[in-house]
């Protein structure tokens, strides 16, 4: 099969779907891989790397389209990208279709195959190539959080993991999945004073056993509310796998929070947890709320692309092998179909799409 990297045109996205050393595997299966030229770029990886590992280099992106059927890229296409896609490409990449009905309607429209990364699941129930992005995600949310509670940035001026003689900050997990439960792990080695939520006790007492610093309890309405309005940062981080995310921080309770607290969504991408939250990019990354400093970047790993782009290469290739070499229909890809023969192939997808709670 001929298989397509473009180069990502978000803002400030310099991940690449795959790095040079996992072309050479590709092209060694007998596959020819096409990379837009520069498309690695912004991950530290030169067109001369990806020419030494076999890869063809095309000069732009309409030349890469036309020429390849499985278009391999991080992100999700947007508008402008729309006109290269044919009905004849698959598509693999991150989609979060259930908040973004304008792309699941063109896609449909153009008849194309899409199948996307964060619903591909494990025969365990994982979500396997959702998990290093989250991984990263969640690490950032801490890393981002803490620097935006200075002063300088609209926060309350406070030091996230305190020190003698002072007060630690208070932080807030609203979900223990792999995002949340980095969050809570970062956070709670800075020191902070932790508090995490999540429905399953499994997860409840993986976070406790973090560290005497973390507090974790069942996500019931009036003890997160309490503590949403105790909070220098919350981090939300709520997954329904494929269907839109709930508002389960409402803004009631973002209005009860101290002036210059601050809220970093994670689950923006799939429309966000949080009620006040709005998708935003890196070249504006943050708004006033309430009074909360608002973070909701819907590529957050993109802040670290080189590392990045090797954690996800290394985590789809052998999903890219199974579907240049036996298409869509592969068994480990089922739970990542979502467009296919102009419809919406998984459930929650769908059902989000329609307005229900998937």
């Amino acid at each position: 099969m001929r298989i397509g990297i473009p180069r990502e045109v978000k803002p400030y996205e310099g991940r690449v779907a795959l790095v040079p050393d996992a072309v050479s595997a590709l092209v060694t299966a007998g596959h020819d891989v096409l990379v837009e030229a520069m498309a690695g770029g912004g991950s530290g990886y030169a067109d001369s790397e990806y020419e030494a590992r076999g890869a063809i280099v095309a000069p732009t992106a309409a030349a890469l389209y036309a020429q390849t059927d499985l278009i391999v890229k991080v992100k999700e296409p947007t508008e402008p990208e729309y006109g290269w896609f044919a009905p004849r490409h698959i598509l693999f990449s991150y989609l979060h279709l259930a908040a973004n009905p304008g792309l699941a309607a063109a896609l449909q429209r153009i008849g194309l195959q899409a199948v996307a990364f964060e619903t591909v699941t494990a025969d365990d129930g994982s979500l396997p190539l959702l998990a290093p992005m989250s991984d990263i995600a969640g690490r950032l949310a801490i890393h981002i959080g803490m620097n935006l509670l200075h002063a300088p940035a609209g926060g309350r001026g406070l030091l996230l993991g305190g020190l003698t003689g002072t007060e630690r900050g208070h932080v807030v997990v609203v979900g223990a999945g792999e995002a949340g439960g980095n969050a809570v792990r970062v956070a709670a080695a800075l020191g902070a004073r932790v508090t995490v939520f999540d429905r399953l006790r499994a997860r409840q007492a993986a976070m406790m056993a973090v560290g005497r610093n973390v507090t974790a309890l069942p996500a019931y309405p009036h003890a997160l509310a309490a503590a949403v309005a105790d909070a220098d940062l919350v981090i939300g981080a709520v997954l329904i796998p494929g269907a839109r995310a709930p508002h389960v921080v409402t803004r009631d309770m973002v209005r009860a929070m101290r002036r210059g607290s601050v809220i970093v969504d994670i689950a923006i991408d799939q429309g966000g947890c949080v009620e006040t939250m709005r998708p935003t990019d890196y070249r504006a990354p943050t708004y006033m709320e309430e009074g909360v400093v608002h973070f909701g970047v819907t590529n957050m790993p993109g802040a670290v692309p080189r590392t990045a782009a090797q954690a996800l290469s290394a985590t789809i290739l052998p999903y890219v092998l199974a579907l240049a070499d036996g298409g869509v229909r592969d068994p480990r890809l089922r739970g990542g179909l979502n467009v296919v023969e102009g419809g919406i192939a998984h459930p929650a997808v769908a059902a989000s799409l329609a307005g229900g709670d998937g």
